[in-house]
């Protein structure tokens, strides 16, 4: 069986009923397409594969959580997509998509989620451990301190893989033609509000690290029940 072929079959068993093994199936054939140099066009006709554009359960506002639009313009391009954020009408909030083809956008969003789900929880905790020092605006804005470095801090390990796999990566990373036309239109992600850590410079410094340190693929790979990852 030719690589071709093997690729194409782990991205026919993307569709397997069975969630872990439709995962596990995706990022494997990522995998492949890296080390051999193979664009998804390349391997099945993307005229065969739909551009999906849709939103997901992740949103922000310019106060909470605003760190969530660039973690998606970190996120997306790494696996062949594009971001942007839809404004919810007389609301102050705006809830992050996604637009790329099929297969790209089932494996962006579950790795972004992941990572979502992952800051969220940290900045849970760091609530926990300082409500009695910090003031509800002061939590608020160490947990914004915080998202933002890790998102600079995962921007930081997708660069460095990209300059382990320079050739391959680089081929395999570009953004279908016909997904950039379908963002053409759109709000891009990118930096969504001020992200100063301002007094809390600490918790961006630790965000950061831990961003450097997340290795969303690995993670995912070992995760028993991914479909708690997209809600």
């Amino acid at each position: 069986m030719n690589i071709r072929d093997r690729i194409a079959k782990l991205l026919a068993l993307s569709e397997s009923p069975n969630e872990h093994e439709a995962k596990a199936a995706l990022l494997k054939a990522r995998e492949l397409m890296a080390t051999h140099k193979l664009r998804p066009e390349d391997v099945l006709d993307a005229k065969e594969q739909k551009v999906i554009r849709k939103t997901i359960r992740a949103s922000c506002t310019k106060m909470t959580n605003k760190w969530a639009v660039e973690l998606s313009a970190v996120i997306a391009p790494h696996y062949c997509c594009k971001a942007y954020y839809s404004r919810i009408k007389r609301t102050k909030t705006a809830t992050i998509g996604f637009i790329g083809l099929e297969d790209d956008y089932e494996v962006c969003s579950r790795i972004f989620l992941y990572a979502y789900d992952y800051i969220l929880a940290h900045c849970q905790e760091l609530r926990q451990k300082y409500k009695k020092i910090y003031s509800g605006t002061q939590l608020r804005e160490l947990c914004n301190a915080y998202g933002a470095g890790f998102a600079a801090g995962l921007y930081e390990s997708f660069q460095s893989q990209n300059k382990q796999h320079e050739e391959g990566w680089g081929l395999v990373l570009t953004v279908p033609q016909e997904v950039e036309k379908a963002a053409a239109s759109l709000r891009n992600g990118g930096v969504y509000a001020n992200l100063n850590p301002g007094n809390f410079r600490s918790f961006s410094a630790q965000g950061y690290e831990d961003g450097k340190n997340f290795h969303p693929e690995t993670s995912l790979e070992q995760t028993e029940n991914p479909t708690s990852l997209c809600g």
